[in-house]
């Protein structure tokens, strides 16, 4: 068994443990403090018995330590362990020196995902397209100002004048993602609405809230360096 799938079957076990309703409530209960087994069934109005067939379930998942009172030795204290709850959290994906952002026309979505990069992450980014249009879509550029971005209104690029190994290259619209002419496949693809298509600031809005929860759970994932442009 190699490394990942190892990985993988433990973090199964975590939602598995996590799937119950009762063993959901219990780690709940046990996220901002300690509590004893008798704290938890009176606190959830729950069975000990069942209390006791719920905990050996987390533990066995790792989600929970036991340790004995330092007052009254018979009692005993349940600990969430939060390191393993991040287990949940994919594994980091390597090979991501930059990260460049690509779409047709590289007038919206791709200049959006990059600024919203470049302010909340930071580190090495750029935008491109693979049929760059001659300027930033206004409308792209009014969004970003809303949320306290800025978009060069000029800077669109071609992807064959912007890529470089090791990059790390997102797919932010079907069309680029599909392209069989584009010079490398994107490791990754977001299936982004078109903004353009529609051409209201409704829709802007939209694709850029689309991409921030995006950019959000990537950068859990990816390490990166926030001192570095």
């Amino acid at each position: 068994m190699n490394g990942h799938t190892s990985a993988l079957r433990a973090r199964a076990r975590i939602h598995a443990a996590l799937g119950d309703p009762a063993r959901l409530a219990i780690v709940d209960a046990l996220t901002l403090g300690d509590a004893s087994p008798g704290e938890i069934a009176h606190d959830l109005a729950m069975p000990t018995n069942l209390v006791a067939h719920h905990l050996k379930v987390l533990r066995e998942a790792g989600l929970i330590a036991r340790t004995r009172s330092e007052g009254d030795r018979r009692r005993t204290y349940l600990r969430l362990r939060p390191e393993v709850l991040a287990l949940l959290v994919p594994p980091p994906l390597q090979g991501a020196d930059r990260v460049v952002f690509v779409c047709t026309h590289n007038s919206a979505r791709s200049q959006l995902a990059a600024a919203l990069w470049r302010d909340r992450i930071g580190g090495p980014v750029a935008s491109a397209g693979t049929q760059p249009a001659a300027r930033v879509h206004p409308r792209a550029v009014r969004v970003a100002h809303r949320h306290g971005l800025t978009l060069d209104a000029t800077g669109t690029a071609h992807i064959d004048d912007v890529l470089d190994d090791g990059d790390l290259v997102i797919a932010v619209c079907d069309n680029a993602h599909e392209d069989p002419a584009a010079p490398v496949r994107p490791r990754l693809h977001w299936s982004v609405p078109d903004p353009v298509r529609v051409g209201t600031d409704a829709a802007f809005e939209a694709a850029y809230t689309d991409l921030e929860g995006r950019i959000d759970r990537l950068a859990q994932v990816v390490p990166h360096h926030a001192d570095q442009d």
